[in-house]
């Protein structure tokens, strides 16, 4: 019973908030600006499942949404009881309001403002049953948040983003991944300091290339701990990175498209990996 009632309590600690004008409403607007993304160090999730989902995998949540008509319902109130207890800011909003923040004329019910989470390169050590992907350049957030979904489906144990990639947690790349942004570590590094990260290491990395000399279907993804190294979009793996790599793999093709869009030629590889591995583990 004090349990209920102390529920109650937490409950009633939700703000509600119908202007626009308001400094947290502003706030939460502006983390469709990347350069506020980064100086907050947040980003925004949309939909119940997703924010269910974050918080269950011990994510740090700073603000919750949720809309007005969605109040009542278990699932809502259950996620936002979750936040209060982490010490979330929980916000009952107009569907105007929340159409503002999310920039969506038919917005989800629930909203979740969490915190960015990198893995530093120096803690990257994979195993040997491990299948890692390193994507350099890439700029397209739909191929980059397919990419991680496709990592998480597939088993990989995480995404390395080299260079000027495209930021993990925009509104557009969150969305792509339909919430595998909360289960696939992400390592965001430098080209230099990751060609020399994997020369020190024992991995061994299998590029993508359309001059590729191996069939990647032929490629023993087995021997080392694997990582995928895919080049950007439009100019492919620069120079450096194919001349580090210990195998460079072609996916052969019919008819006339020259190349394969990068979050599919991914998923080629990704899967085939897999394969590989289920094969080593079967025969153990």
């Amino acid at each position: 019973m004090n349990d209920h009632r102390q529920e109650r309590r937490r409950i009633g600690q939700v703000k509600e908030v119908t202007s626009l004008t308001n400094p947290i409403v502003k706030d939460i607007r502006a983390l469709s600006q990347k350069k506020h993304r980064e100086e907050t160090g947040q980003f925004m999730a949309e939909g119940l499942k997703l924010v269910i989902d974050a918080l269950e995998l011990g994510w740090t949540v700073r603000t919750l949404i949720y809309a007005k008509a969605a109040k009542g319902k278990p699932k809502v109130e259950a996620a936002a009881l979750k936040a209060l207890n982490a010490g979330a800011l929980v916000l009952e909003v107009s569907e105007k309001v929340l159409t503002t923040i999310t920039r969506r004329d038919n917005p989800q019910s629930v909203v979740g403002i969490f915190e960015q989470r990198y893995l530093p390169l120096a803690r990257l050590q994979p195993s040997k049953d491990e299948t890692w992907i390193a994507l350099d350049r890439v700029r397209d957030p739909g191929n980059l948040g397919t990419i991680i979904r496709t990592a998480d489906a597939a088993g990989a144990s995480g995404v390395v983003l080299l260079g000027d990639c495209v930021d993990p947690f925009s509104l557009e790349t969150v969305r792509a991944t339909m919430g595998s942004v909360f289960a696939v570590p992400l390592v965001r590094t430098g080209l230099s300091e990751f060609i020399d990260w994997a020369r020190r290491g024992d991995v061994q990395l299998v590029g993508t290339h359309l001059e590729g000399a191996v069939d990647y279907r032929s490629i023993d993804y087995r021997r080392r701990a694997t990582i995928i190294v895919m080049g950007n979009e439009q100019q492919g793996l620069p120079g450096e990175l194919a001349s580090a790599c210990a195998a460079l793999a072609r996916i052969p093709q019919q008819g006339r498209a020259d190349s394969l869009n990068l979050a599919v030629a991914t998923a080629v590889m990704l899967f085939e990996a897999r394969r590989h591995l289920l094969t080593l583990e079967s025969k153990r």
